[in-house]
């Protein structure tokens, strides 16, 4: 009888699941049994409805599961510190790191709920503090507003009522 490499089989389970080449099935959930294989598989299916989001998070967990599998770690072993030591090295941005946290935190809760994992071990670890200062909407001078205002054409009911909107919120607020 010739036996079906452990990887192969997971491998099989993500196909489709994630886009090529964006991640393997870490040999630390492959270990762990079919059952997590397909728990694992169901997160990425079931729980992420973006593509992208998908692929980021498969990139991420993927990075975190190859990481504890270097230091010999097995999925039911991982600890909050290990997953603080993980994000306390990792060499990204702030916002890469806070995504990549978010994705373990994410998988740990749904192997949580899958009753893999007793715990989240990542629950209780804080990511690097990250403030955008400003933001991607441009906002108006004052001569703009009102350049604008008045552009609006006021010969339609519709007209009429997008002209008066921006004065209704401003006596509104004062009230």
């Amino acid at each position: 009888m010739v036996e079906t490499p452990r990887v192969d089989v997971a491998a099989e389970a993500m196909s489709g699941v994630v886009p090529a080449g964006s991640a393997a099935v870490a040999l630390l959930i492959v270990d762990a049994g079919p059952v997590v294989v397909g728990k694992f598989a169901e997160f990425f299916t079931g729980r992420i409805a973006n593509e992208r989001t998908r692929a980021a998070y498969a990139r991420a967990a993927g990075q975190f599961l190859g990481w504890c599998e270097a230091r010999g770690l097995r999925l039911e072993a991982v600890s909050p510190l290990h997953v603080a030591a993980y994000i306390r090295t990792h060499p990204g941005s702030a916002p890469t790191v806070k995504q990549h946290l978010a994705a373990i935190r994410m998988l740990c809760d749904w192997l949580v709920v899958s009753q893999v994992l007793p715990v989240n071990p990542a629950a209780a670890v804080r990511g690097p503090k990250h403030v955008v200062t400003k933001g991607a909407t441009p906002v108006l001078s004052p001569t703009e507003a009102r350049k604008l205002l008045k552009s609006i054409d006021t010969g339609s009911l519709a007209g009429v009522r997008d002209r008066a909107l921006p004065r209704s919120r401003s006596t509104a607020s004062r009230g």
